[in-house]
């Protein structure tokens, strides 16, 4: 039976790095899947005044693409994305359509913040990120969204990813 796992955290978390090593590990053993990042499902511009992050976007644009994987032989979806609220994580299931388990991938702000500043050395985008990387890890922090958790501070992406792994099929 296929089923999802989605990795979320805050910005500058790994999420989409961990994703892909995930998607690797399980194509390494096997397991026929698909990698999904959220991100590219919500992007454009410019988003609606009441869903400044495109969530409705992601919806409907997530829905045909979780279907075109599974049709396609795909048995473990892996997404990587934020969501904030038990709300979003029952449209996520519902959209995708099997199972879905949930991983928050905790990194200590400090890395967060090294990580971002790394990332956005040619754009404007650094401060908001920042600030945002904290407000968020507080929203997780409350809403509880997620079946278990890893650090993902320290390590490798495939170290981090089977981690995840491990977590998921234990």
């Amino acid at each position: 039976m296929a089923s999802a796992l989605l990795i979320t955290g805050t910005v500058g978390a790994g999420k989409t790095t961990v994703a892909d090593a995930v998607g690797d590990l399980l194509a390494g053993a096997d397991v026929p899947n698909a990698v999904i990042d959220l991100d590219w499902l919500r992007r454009a511009w410019p988003a609606p005044p009441h869903d400044p992050f495109n969530g409705g976007l992601t919806m409907r644009n997530l829905r045909p693409v979780a279907a075109n994987f599974l049709e396609a032989g795909a048995e473990r979806l892996v997404l990587a994305g934020v969501i904030e609220s038990h709300g979003e994580r029952r449209a996520h299931e519902e959209a995708l359509g099997v199972p879905l388990a949930v991983c928050r991938l905790r990194v200590a702000l400090p890395e967060v913040h090294r990580r971002l500043r790394a990332r956005h050395t040619h754009d404007d985008g650094l401060d908001w990120h920042l600030r945002r990387s904290g407000e968020l890890a507080s929203v997780l922090d409350e809403a509880r969204v997620e079946d278990f958790a890893v650090d993902g501070t320290e390590g490798t992406a495939s170290q981090v990813a089977a981690r995840v792994v491990g977590a998921w099929e234990g």
